[in-house]
């Protein structure tokens, strides 16, 4: 096995998400919500382009492709994603000598062919090596709107931080082992995670360039939770959630709410009376955090030496798309994934199934 910290695949970060739906106009109103300007449309396709930032999501409408058929099967969802790579070719290829399955997709004349392998529910993983302003594939293959900023600044949101996958129970061995033996990913965190009724497991993988994470989340042995209303919603495997990042989570959040973007709600008042006991100097200001149910994770230790805290601010949307939803959170220098709030979350989780009827509780 290679070197934990070898990037054999020259991954340099995700390079956008692609999204289908059943339905005409579905997508497109959660997206302008969210920040999300329109950009670019295709030359030939019913493909357009909204950008916030770096963030680059990608809406397929072309009735007869993989994307509709995989929205005809899963509904309106995140239906493929791409990594960037330094050398699309080399990395397309040598994907293909480790076992992956390729996945044509078709192309017009004068368009790209971008490389494609069959990823989480079969859903496509683009391998992209044109990203540079100027010389990237969007620029090749779309017309850009007259008089639009082409990096749209929206709500604050910059990148896309990472994206869940959530599996059929037994199934996260092998995907943790695809994007190990692919991608030279390597798992950073584990979770066993139990709410008051439902759990589940968690493999947090993170590739070798840092810049592209992948949490996998699997029901417990209980059963009735999350993950298997996700998967009975979704019909299968996929992308649960998209977290994207931004400099100020609070004015983010006030832009959201604006905005009309549903936010879950927040946890107890009891969560936010211990912040200061579990995050002592943390230095922020915890009413702000409760008005709008922001968490808030990390670590303090080493700030009586004159070191700074290492914080994690977040917050989720409700579902979105069917059971898809979005994160938004704001790093402080803590690079983990809210692992202090799990608990309070899935609970809160819990409570929206609960009041939406998913989840029945015996009195």
């Amino acid at each position: 096995m290679a070197d934990l910290f070898d990037n054999p695949m020259g991954l340099m970060g995700f390079e956008f998400v692609e999204f289908a739906s059943p339905m005409q106009g579905v997508l497109e109103p959660v997206f302008e919500r969210m920040g999300f300007t329109l950009v670019a449309r295709h030359r030939s396709k019913d493909v357009v382009l909204y950008r916030q930032g770096e963030i680059n999501f990608i809406v397929n409408r072309e009735p007869k492709s993989v994307a509709g058929y995989f929205a005809a099967e899963h509904g309106p969802s995140a239906c493929g994603m791409a990594f960037r790579v330094k050398d699309a070719h080399l990395a397309y290829n040598r994907a293909l000598e480790l076992g992956a399955q390729p996945i044509d997709i078709p192309t017009g004349p004068m368009e790209l062919r971008l490389p494609a392998i069959k990823g989480i529910g079969g859903a496509p993983l683009y391998l992209i090596d044109r990203f540079e302003d100027g010389k990237s594939i969007y620029d090749i293959d779309f017309v850009f709107l007259e008089g639009v900023d082409r990096h749209p600044p929206g709500h604050g949101l910059k990148l896309i931080d990472h994206l869940t996958h959530n599996v059929y129970r037994g199934r996260m061995a092998f995907w943790g082992g695809f994007y190990e033996k692919l991608f030279n990913f390597r798992e950073i965190r584990y979770f066993d995670i139990q709410g008051e009724y439902t759990g589940l497991t968690s493999r947090a993988m993170t590739a070798p360039d840092g810049k592209i994470r992948i949490p996998l989340n699997e029901e417990s042995r209980q059963g009735g939770g999350q993950i298997e209303e996700f998967l009975l919603k979704f019909n299968g495997e996929g992308i649960q959630h998209i977290a994207l990042i931004c400099d100020d989570l609070p004015a983010t959040v006030d832009k959201l709410a604006l905005a009309g973007v549903p936010l879950m709600t927040a946890p107890s008042d009891s969560y936010y009376e211990m912040i200061d006991g579990r995050l002592p100097g943390h230095g922020q200001q915890v009413a702000e955090l409760q008005t709008r149910g922001i968490l808030l994770d990390g670590s303090t230790e080493g700030t009586t030496q004159g070191e700074r805290p290492r914080l994690l601010l977040q917050i989720f949307s409700q579902p979105q798309l069917g059971p898809v939803f979005f994160e938004f959170i704001q790093r402080k220098g803590d690079e983990g994934f809210g692992e202090g709030n799990f608990k309070a979350l899935f609970e809160s989780l819990e409570r929206d199934q609960i009041e939406r009827g998913a989840l029945t509780v015996e009195a």
